[in-house]
């Protein structure tokens, strides 16, 4: 559907205009989403465009809502909260995940396969990005000047020697009471790491429950 225009009049987020002429008449005969739009104004370009589309789908992965991009954080301790934050009985082991892109200070890869890129740069973003340490991921392949977003697990499942390094750590859920506990007397929780009245009271019912 057209989620643009909602996020736009209802959050702090100004969606993207879209390039409406690269459709032609196709605009006016048939209803596109937003994503097609999105799709058809920064696909014909050589790489990702980053500004205010990067600052967009960062955005939409936030808050919950499909993003071709991976959050990652900057902290252990914070993916340590992410990791214990649910407290769904049935998860034996919470797994925090370690990206290195080149563990040996190089790279490569073959032309126009999938490659894993990190989003940098001085695009705006939410206060509650700078207290989670936040970067992101993009998986891109390339075929004849274009690019596309691909799947990161296609680079995982298959590992250059030197780069796309994926470590991973598991931690009995059993710890789940001791890890959030502790993160919170460094005054790491969901407060502080989201600012908004629904993380406060889990944070005070975290608090509760202990007491």
């Amino acid at each position: 559907g057209n989620i643009g225009p909602s996020i736009s009049t209802f959050s702090s987020m100004q969606a993207p205009s879209f390039n409406e002429g690269l459709f032609g008449e196709l605009c006016d005969t048939e209803r596109l989403s937003d994503y097609a739009r999105y799709k058809g104004s920064i696909f014909d370009q050589a790489t990702f465009p980053g500004g205010q589309h990067f600052e967009y789908v960062a955005y939409l992965r936030h808050h919950g809502f499909p993003s071709p991009l991976l959050d990652w954080s900057l902290s252990p301790y914070v993916a340590a909260f992410f990791a214990f934050r649910d407290p769904n009985p049935r998860f034996e082991k919470r797994s925090i995940f370690v990206y290195c892109d080149r563990p040996e200070g190089t790279g490569g890869g073959t032309i126009g396969a999938p490659m894993i890129q990190q989003l940098v740069g001085h695009t705006r973003t939410p206060r509650r990005h700078f207290f989670q340490q936040s970067i992101y991921t993009v998986c891109e392949s390339r075929s004849d000047g274009k690019w596309r977003f691909d799947s990161h697990q296609k680079v995982f499942d298959n590992p250059s020697p030197k780069q796309d390094f994926l470590g991973r750590f598991d931690i009995p859920s059993k710890e789940r009471d001791k890890i959030l506990a502790l993160l919170d007397q460094y005054n790491l929780n969901a407060y502080s790491l989201f600012e908004s009245e629904e993380s406060l009271l889990e944070t005070l019912w975290l608090r509760a429950n202990r007491i």
